[in-house]
């Protein structure tokens, strides 16, 4: 008798437990290319698209980038604009620059880019010389990456202690990295940076920049605001009236830093 209840009582948790059948409320439809969804959930306020739209326009296929190593830059992704790829020049004002064994070396003069840009992924991998060049500790790798030709994120020998500011990934004279994620001396060194341009009202600054820095993929600036255009022992300067594009420039102090793999995304 007592082992009968266990069995009833058994069976009726099991029962308990199983959800009940749910009936499906939307009509599932199907586009002419096979994609499935609802043309009768509400409308999103924000999109004016249906929720789970088959007709809502889809994101694109790109072919994603590959990791680079120490002896061979990646590939970038299908949809960049290649700015250096190991040779070409093209995309670049006339400089005083060299190209030395599919490396791009900084010489002297600022480098910039033949177009303009508002926001955009960027994407580009440096090297410091090792050991260190230069009489003057302040050149010992200083470069920068001017992103519309006035923000720099400072290109640096992460073997020298220079103040947080001046670091390497730092929004150079404004905000130093959150973390430092330097490579070993000689090694190449990455940065992938997500910027957006000041936006303006007339001439009145509406919005201003920010970035995102991935430094060697560790993030180190997380949708920072720059404050104006960065300068030596300065504070920033007010931002250009109405300017929310321009080239991208590399900067130069005499020191031989190498450059590959450069690509860009606008956004």
């Amino acid at each position: 008798m007592k082992k009968s209840t266990l069995i009833v009582l058994t069976a009726a948790c099991a029962v308990a437990v199983a959800p009940p059948a749910r009936a499906q409320q939307h009509k599932l439809v199907y586009t002419e290319d096979g994609t499935f969804g609802y043309r009768d959930t509400p409308t999103q306020p924000w999109s004016g698209y249906r929720v789970h739209d088959p007709d809502r326009p889809k994101p694109k296929n790109v072919v994603p980038a590959t990791f680079s190593t120490q002896d061979r830059a990646g590939r970038p992704p299908s949809d960049a604009i290649i700015l250096f790829d190991g040779k070409d020049l093209s995309k670049w004002k006339p400089n005083q620059w060299k190209v030395e064994n599919g490396e791009l070396i900084a010489t002297a003069g600022r480098f910039e880019t033949v177009d303009e840009f508002g926001s955009y992924q960027l994407h580009l991998e440096w090297q410091a010389p090792n050991p260190p060049v230069g009489d003057n500790i302040m050149d010992r790798g200083n470069n920068g990456v001017l992103l519309m030709g006035d923000f720099e994120i400072q290109i640096f020998d992460p073997t020298t202690k220079i103040y947080p500011d001046g670091q390497a990934a730092a929004v150079y004279g404004q905000t130093p990295p959150l973390v430092t994620a330097s490579r070993p001396p000689g090694q190449w060194e990455v940065y992938d940076i997500i910027f957006t341009s000041p936006k303006f009202d007339g001439d009145k600054l509406a919005e201003p920049a920010r970035v995102t820095v991935l430094y060697n993929g560790v993030l180190v600036q997380y949708n920072q605001e720059i404050y104006g255009p960065t300068g030596h022992a300065s504070l920033p300067r007010p931002y250009r009236a109405g300017r929310s594009r321009a080239p991208l420039a590399l900067g130069a102090h005499n020191n031989p830093v190498r450059f590959r793999n450069i690509w860009i995304r606008p956004l």
